[in-house]
């Protein structure tokens, strides 16, 4: 096993599932704590604030962190857009509190009418004149952008809609595709490096989903971890043409 001086980390399926505690998640972290061995979640989930994210992980499952450990694809599409043209700061968000909060903290302001940026993330709250003010302004200029594609999220429920869902409504209302930015595509990923502040081959990704963690990482160059207590199967992966770096069953079988 290589050893690795930056760690990617996926949350949902990795760290917990759903409300359940995954043992070796909380163990894994303090032995990544112990060697000073930096570290950070990297979440499609742009509904929550790092902080929220964070107080998660300490209040539900005991895992000791802050928000500095937490980096949402709702930071990632708000690092990405400050990057792209710092003259354009005009944006119209469908979201929730963590990508409109990620949104304000790069300088950012909301405007319906002429924004230079449309971003749709998840938003339990759509409506459909959301989606009017969205579509119209797409179709008169603005910039496209989806936090991230996934179609579903599992709760208690089942499978809900996720954020690609409204942001394929979007789509086949302007005819014309987003330009995303969460996993398993590379923006999240080089956004997500550049704060761990490491190269390429220093850092690894870890997570439960092929389609989106791991993929991620093969997408962005970097050596990955599949780990087998979440999404994906050992059957589903061995199907795949691209190999994950490593796989193993449980965190604790992981020598850091």
């Amino acid at each position: 096993m290589k050893k690795y001086q930056g760690y990617m980390i996926d949350l949902d399926g990795t760290m917990y599932l759903g409300k359940q505690k995954i043992p070796a998640a909380k163990e894994f972290i303090e032995r990544l704590q112990a060697k000073k061995i930096p570290f950070l979640f990297v979440t499609n989930n742009s509904t929550k604030t790092p902080d929220a994210v964070a107080r998660n992980l300490r209040d539900n499952f005991q895992i000791d962190v802050d928000a500095s450990h937490v980096y949402t694809t709702a930071m990632a599409t708000a690092d990405y857009l400050a990057e792209l043209d710092p003259s354009k700061r005009s944006v119209y968000a469908i979201g929730e509190l963590g990508l409109k909060a990620a949104l304000l903290n790069q300088g950012f302001y909301f405007e319906e009418t002429k924004p230079d940026y449309v971003v749709v993330g998840l938003d339990s709250d759509v409506t459909y004149h959301k989606f009017e003010v969205a579509t119209l302004a797409i179709r008169n200029g603005s910039k496209f952008i989806g936090t991230n594609a996934d179609t579903n999220l599992p709760n208690e429920k089942g499978l809900v809609p996720g954020a690609g869902s409204l942001i394929a409504l979007v789509e086949k209302a302007v005819q014309e595709k987003p330009l995303f930015i969460g996993k398993p595509e590379p923006i999240i990923m080089k956004k997500a490096l550049d704060k761990l502040g490491l190269a390429k081959d220093q850092v690894v990704m870890v997570g439960d989903n092929y389609l989106t963690d791991i993929s991620a990482g093969i997408n962005f160059g970097i050596d990955t971890i599949i780990v087998y207590t979440g999404v994906s199967t050992r059957d589903q992966v061995a199907k795949e043409k691209v190999q994950p770096t490593y796989q193993i069953n449980s965190l604790s079988e992981w020598n850091i």
